[in-house]
């Protein structure tokens, strides 16, 4: 797996700061999702589904596919330099993701208020098939992210 710092190069102030975070997350880690891209309002990342995210259907887990696009959202969020929080994520499943198969979440920030931000989310196939959407909203406090 490349490093976040090797894929991403779209770097605005005070990005460096999300990247170590982002770099440093366990569970992305363990459930190998993979940055692509970093731009504010903006992410692109991804994630193949192994055979422990398979669900007793023998199809991709929700929870994992939950798990690509909460990630994708807390990236495009957090890429003001101020802490974003989730106050609400919804997701419509699509259509079936198999074993194997790499999913690519994107984040898209709708709307940005001062305390508020609304972001668009969807998970594809490498091949362009939608597998989900999702609507997230953050609660953006007024203080930078730790350190």
């Amino acid at each position: 797996m490349n490093s976040v710092c090797e894929v991403v190069v779209h770097l605005a102030s005070g990005m460096s700061d999300l990247l170590g975070l982002i770099e440093a997350d366990r569970f992305m880690k363990y459930m190998g999702i993979q940055l692509l891209d970093l731009r504010e309002g903006y992410s692109k990342l991804a994630m193949t589904l192994t055979r422990d995210m398979i669900n007793f259907h023998n199809v991709g887990h929700g929870g994992a596919i939950f798990a690509l696009a909460d990630a994708a959202f807390a990236a495009a969020s957090n890429s003001h330099g101020e802490k974003a929080l989730a106050l609400n994520m919804n997701i419509n499943y699509c259509s079936p993701a198999t074993e194997g198969m790499r999913l690519i979440a994107e984040a898209h920030e709708e709307s940005l208020g001062r305390r508020i931000g609304l972001y668009r989310i969807t998970v594809r196939s490498e091949d362009g098939r939608l597998i989900a959407s999702s609507q997230g909203i953050v609660y953006r406090k007024q203080e930078d992210r730790p350190r």
